[in-house]
């Protein structure tokens, strides 16, 4: 039963992330990735300067260390002398009482050269250790530059991508019926195009037929008659003929034939 549940609770969780990945904006992801990426790095930003800031303090307890080793180096020196001084001196107080310094001096000479060399191996761990977190930061802050740098490319072909199924959602609508009662817009073409064929079909029947001839017959007379109705008004009015009325008159007056000569009596003739 156990057994049964545990695998009803992985399909149902695989079954909601596919829904979710299905329905998530790719591009709050991609922001999200982003910010998970930058904040990786401020952490691993802090680690290393915690692992840099432990070696600049191991270089500083170095640094105290040794000058106190050369301080306390110097005075077991100077104790030396001086209970060789005081020996000369056959003083025999003071000789002890600066072998004594000197001894004091020597202990301490040998905890400072012990934690020196304690010291340096500290440092050399440490600055190890800083120089690979400086050579982690520097890689994962050019990985992270990249990533930057390639979410401008991949925002672009997000849009493009959402573009493009605007485009194509569109061009299925205008070849999909949009209901029972709307036809598709290759069927209204269709039947647009059906009307204008036929229309024009008809308008060349009429050009053809009788009837249009002689009603384009008729139409030239009217025009004929009204010409010379108005050739008529501008002679009783005296006024000249157009340009255009002119040159057909004299046309018409050169292709008519000539006149026969009137017959003149002979002189002989009576009157």
């Amino acid at each position: 039963m156990l057994k049964l549940a545990r695998r009803w609770w992985k399909y149902v969780t695989a079954k909601l992330s596919g829904r979710f990945e299905e329905a998530a904006d790719p591009k709050v992801q991609l922001e999200q990735a982003i910010a998970e990426a930058q904040e990786q790095h401020k952490r691993l930003t802090e680690q290393a300067a915690n692992v840099i800031a432990h070696q600049k303090q191991t270089q500083m307890r170095l640094d105290r260390a040794t000058e106190e080793l050369n301080k306390v180096t110097a005075n077991a020196r100077q104790a030396l002398m001086l209970t060789d001084e005081a020996t000369r001196k056959a003083d025999a107080g003071k000789t002890t009482e600066y072998q004594g310094a000197a001894e004091a001096f020597a202990n301490r000479m040998i905890s400072l050269e012990r934690e020196v060399e304690s010291l340096k191996a500290m440092l050399l761990e440490a600055t190890k250790n800083a120089d690979n977190a400086k050579s982690a930061v520097s890689q994962n802050a050019s990985a992270l530059q990249k990533k930057l740098s390639e979410r401008q490319q991949l925002l672009s072909q997000l849009d493009q991508a959402k573009m493009q199924e605007q485009m194509n959602r569109a061009m299925s609508d205008l070849s999909a019926t949009v209901g029972e009662d709307v036809p598709t817009f290759e069927q209204i073409r269709d039947k647009i195009e059906t009307r204008v064929a036929k229309a024009q079909g008809m308008a060349d029947l009429t050009s053809t037929s009788v009837e249009h001839r002689m009603l384009e017959v008729e139409q030239a007379q009217m025009n004929a008659e009204a010409q010379a109705r108005l050739s008529e008004l501008r002679t009783q009015l005296g006024l000249p003929a157009p340009a255009a009325e002119e040159g057909t008159a004299a046309a018409t007056t050169a292709d008519a034939p000539a006149a026969a000569p009137t017959e003149q009596p002979s002189p002989g003739a009576s009157s």
